[in-house]
């Protein structure tokens, strides 16, 4: 206010006269009241109504880019999808694929109907003994049939598999170990479990759920108190050793029936080859037999021809003979038998020379048949022969 008032005293011939002296006195009074004096021409001040137009178009791009966003969605391929609608299910499904719907009013679910793997995990079971025992993974295989997707889901939501295929999983089992031992449950009937609940599962889901269908049920070895464990290996250790001493015996029979098979083939070679042998002799034999048969035929008939020639040659010569040896024959013979004689010799029997008896008269014939032998030469021979015996 000083200084408003000096300058107010002062008279207007100095301010006139040095216009210099008062420019920086007047930009000082303008920076103070917020005026420009850099010397740039004045900005008009921004019009209202354009700003807000800004924000507001901003605003609806936003919203617009937001709506469509919500709008489009996508269903991935082996998946069917369910639409909510201020909470209520819509009876409209879609499949693979993109696809719109009203945004923000309108929500969806995307629900697999390929196979799946669900897994139940640390499962309690008590068995009828009383023992608490856990079994750590359950696993279950199943898919959806895609014609009962809406009604799963209307009856039991999108995650039906916690009300169907979960709970489920934990009642059955304690089902089954509450009327099985441990022993039971631990080994004798562990390997039919998964069966169990598989059929178990299938049987419930064919009355509350049909279209679901499961296709395995994998169930790991549960754990048991670690004194029970130990002595459940012990026991295996033991029987392991039993199973390792039968089967040695077993091996040991094996081998002892392997020798047994192989004397009683060995014996049954040397009796079939024994057999081939004796029934080789006994046919070389018969053979022999029938030859010596034969043989024997064959010379019995040769001799019986023989036989049969000699009697016929001495038939005939007999006949012959007996044409030829008429008396008067045999008394020539006998003067020629008695003229080829070179000595004769006499005595006081001369007249039974030749006729001395009857024995003599056979005599005197035997030595005129000796004559007529070696009269007749060699080709007689036999024939005298003949005559002789027949004499």
């Amino acid at each position: 206010m000083a200084l408003r008032a000096r300058a107010g005293l002062e008279p207007a011939t100095s301010r006139a006269a040095s216009p210099l002296l008062h420019r920086p006195l007047a930009a000082a009074a303008a920076r103070s009241r917020g005026d420009d004096v850099s010397g740039a021409p004045p900005v008009p001040p921004p019009v209202p109504g354009m700003a807000q137009l800004g924000a507001i178009a901003a605003l609806a791009l936003g919203v617009a880019a937001a709506a469509l966003l919500s709008a489009v969605h996508k269903i991935d391929e082996g998946h069917i999808g369910v639409y909510y609608r201020g909470g209520a299910l819509l009876t409209s499904t879609s499949g693979p694929g993109f696809h719109l719907m009203l945004p923000f009013i309108t929500s969806y679910k995307s629900v697999q109907t390929t196979l799946q793997t669900d897994e139940v995990k640390n499962v309690p079971c008590g068995t009828s003994g009383g023992v608490m025992i856990y079994f750590d993974r359950i696993e279950v295989v199943n898919f959806l049939i895609q014609s009962a997707v809406y009604d799963i889901v209307k009856n039991y939501t999108a995650d039906y598999d916690k009300a169907l295929i979960f709970n489920k999983i934990h009642h059955e089992l304690n089902q089954f170990c509450s009327v099985h031992t441990l022993q039971e449950v631990y080994i004798e009937l562990f390997d039919q479990i998964d069966e169990n609940l598989k059929l178990a599962l299938q049987q419930d889901l064919t009355t509350m759920a049909p279209g679901l269908i499961i296709q395995a049920v994998r169930v790991t070895k549960p754990n048991i108190p670690e004194t029970i464990r130990r002595n459940y290996e012990l026991m295996e250790s033991e029987k392991t050793k039993l199973l390792i001493a039968a089967q040695k015996q077993k091996v040991v029979e094996k081998e002892a029936e392997t020798e047994r098979k192989k004397a009683l083939i060995e014996a049954e070679k040397i009796a079939q080859v024994a057999e081939i042998t004796y029934g080789q002799k006994v046919m070389e034999k018969e053979t022999e037999k029938r030859i010596s048969e034969i043989e024997d035929a064959a010379f019995l008939a040769r001799e019986k021809a023989r036989a049969d020639a000699e009697c016929y040659t001495a038939m005939k010569v007999a006949e012959a003979n007996k044409l030829k040896l008429t008396p008067e024959y045999l008394q020539l013979m006998k003067y020629k038998a008695i003229a080829a004689n070179s000595k004769i010799y006499f005595g006081k029997d001369i007249p039974n020379m030749f006729m001395d008896s009857a024995g003599s008269q056979s005599k005197s014939a035997e030595g005129l048949a000796e004559g007529i032998q070696e009269e007749d030469g060699a080709g007689a021979s036999e024939d005298t022969k003949l005559l002789h015996n027949i004499n």
